[in-house]
């Protein structure tokens, strides 16, 4: 269960929540079995430049190699450059969790999370 993370500038006019549903399908279509990706947007005031950064991070599997990271890099680039249409410095970063580090659903009453 990757999570998403999408700090950025507040003067950009975007979609945040759009973005954020194109990157967890971005990641779902690089790897089937990575499941739903956690979003979270932040928008912020207080800037020196206009900016934003995407970071994710996935837990660590056999199949997410160097040349998995590059590949799906280049797609979180085309899709972040797709929703934003104003200039702006871009940064984006891909990084696993540790051992440390344990993802799951908390169920009550039955009722799953959307």
């Amino acid at each position: 269960m990757p999570h998403a993370e999408l700090k950025y500038s507040s003067d950009l006019i975007f979609d945040a929540p759009a973005l954020l549903r194109k990157v967890e399908e971005t990641i779902q279509a690089k790897d089937s079995g990575s499941g739903a990706c956690k979003g979270r947007a932040y928008p912020c005031d207080h800037v020196h430049h206009t900016h934003v950064l995407l970071e994710v991070c996935m837990l660590p599997k056999a199949h997410r190699d160097a040349a998995f990271i590059q590949s799906l890099l280049s797609d979180l680039r085309d899709v972040l450059k797709s929703h934003i249409a104003q200039s702006c410095h871009m940064s984006l970063g891909i990084r696993f969790s540790d051992g440390g580090y344990i993802t799951g659903v908390h169920v009550v009453d039955g009722v799953e999370p959307d």
